[in-house]
């Protein structure tokens, strides 16, 4: 049976963007589907700080690091405390340095390898970004791409709403919002449609832990794969696990980037009191946060911190918005916050002895990056919901899989697949949503093509 295009791909964001380049690369007809008009403006690409994480890279080598994806995976399988897809991190820990240089040489992105700290999870330093941290930039030069690939065509808005599987292919339903279904035939289909975190009932049903906090991913994340998966029987896994986040600011909703915990900050609650460790990773301080009176903290920083920050594009937004405010010393900051001036001052008294190396942190932490000093600045937070990072389960390919075995024709990508964080929020490590959607998006592109 004939069919419409070699590869059809839904969804317009990093995987599928990644996936569609992959694709015509190899000489393969693409079409993309995507029901958002405005979808070059914002998705979870473009809300990332644009981390890839890569064991082995060229740019690990010329900056001395010594690093391979078997330690990569061993990373993983520590911080997820084993409960990752074996098959699907072996994959993507794999495909990781070659995905970073087709990033840069075919798709024309420039990348750096972050050095200034080590991100939870990671024992060395791996994850590579674009010089302003920003995915909006990723975003950017991903669309760039595909406007240069004369074999990617754009169907927009049209949402995929059914697929048919069958021996010769895939024949999917894609609905403009304004007309009737039209059936579109294709060699292959991926999905790259996102999670389910932009659906409060899927969030209350699978990750009820986190149904309270602030949504902070893509709107268009309504769980389309999820629901196809259902229907077809699918193999689905890790539909609890999700990426959250401790420090959105408020009212601003802007992130706040958690470089400023890595490189010293503290975050205290309304008794002006820490109540954690900060670098454990800033997914299950999501919880953490809103598990604190009124669901909010302070995140307390330094001009040090500040300096150290400032070339992230959050955190330029952040500031832009007023956002970072600042104190001359802690009985101003327990003045201007409503903060107890004295559990406050007791709190960063201990935290300096802790960094000072006098003392033990009481919650273990061991890196602080320098003791913080007056003037303070200060940043109201709460917990957030990223994204899902649970899904279609897929092989090495890839492929999504039924009853453990590949359906023909077949893939998925980023959030419509289960990831390699394992279950819950604590196996998440800075890059693995961007690294679940680009490399299986990478690695959807380049099967799917043939």
């Amino acid at each position: 049976m004939p069919t419409d295009v070699d590869v059809l791909v839904a969804g317009a964001g990093g995987a599928g963007l990644a996936a569609a380049l992959r694709a015509a690369e190899r000489g393969a007809s693409v079409g993309v589907v995507e029901w958002r008009e405005q979808f070059r403006q914002g998705n979870n690409t473009s809300m990332s700080t644009c981390m890839i994480p890569a064991g082995g890279s060229r740019w690990q080598a010329a900056a001395g690091v010594v690093d391979d994806p078997d330690t990569f995976l061993a990373d993983v399988r520590r911080k997820t405390h084993g409960t990752a897809d074996p098959t699907i991190a072996r994959a993507l820990v794999d495909a990781a340095p070659a995905l970073v240089a087709w990033l840069a040489d075919h798709v024309g992105l420039e990348l750096d390898l972050v050095t200034d700290f080590v991100y939870p999870g990671h024992s060395v330093a791996r994850c590579h970004s674009v010089p302003d941290r920003s995915g909006r930039s990723l975003l950017a030069g991903l669309l760039a791409a595909v406007d240069r690939e004369a074999g990617v065509e754009l169907m927009v808005p049209a949402r995929l709403t059914d697929v048919t599987l069958d021996e010769d292919g895939v024949t999917a339903a894609v609905t403009p919002p304004d007309g009737p279904a039209e059936a579109i035939r294709a060699g292959s289909l991926v999905l790259a449609t996102g999670g389910f975190g932009a659906d409060p009932a899927l969030v209350r049903e699978l990750i009820p832990e986190i149904a309270e906090g602030l949504y902070f991913g893509g709107d268009g994340c309504h769980g389309d794969a999820l629901r196809i998966g259902r229907e077809l029987g699918l193999d689905l896994g890790h539909l609890d696990a999700y990426q959250g986040h401790g420090s959105v600011a408020v009212p601003q909703n802007v992130l706040c980037t958690w470089a400023t915990v890595m490189h010293g900050g503290v975050i205290v609650n309304r008794e002006g009191e820490r109540f954690g460790d900060e670098t454990v990773g800033y997914s299950e301080y999501g919880r953490r946060v809103l598990d604190q009176p009124g669901h909010e903290a302070w995140l307390i920083l330094d001009g040090r911190i500040d300096a150290a920050c400032r070339p992230f594009r959050d955190y330029q937004d952040l500031l832009a918005q007023g956002g970072v405010r600042w104190a001359d010393d802690h009985e101003e900051l327990a003045a201007v916050t409503g903060l107890p001036a004295a559990a406050l001052g007791a709190t960063l008294g201990r935290t300096a002895e802790a960094a000072r190396g006098a003392v033990a942190d009481p919650f273990g932490r061991t890196g602080f990056g320098g003791v913080l000093a007056p003037p303070y600045g200060w940043v109201r937070i709460t917990g957030a919901l990223f994204h899902t990072q649970g899904g279609l389960l897929v092989d090495g390919h890839a492929r999504v899989l039924r009853d453990g075995r590949p359906v023909p024709g077949l893939y998925a990508a980023g959030g419509a697949a289960a990831g390699m964080s394992g279950d819950g929020a604590d196996g998440y490590m800075a890059g693995n949503g961007l690294l679940a959607a680009l490399g299986l998006g990478f690695l959807a592109g380049t099967h799917a093509s043939g």
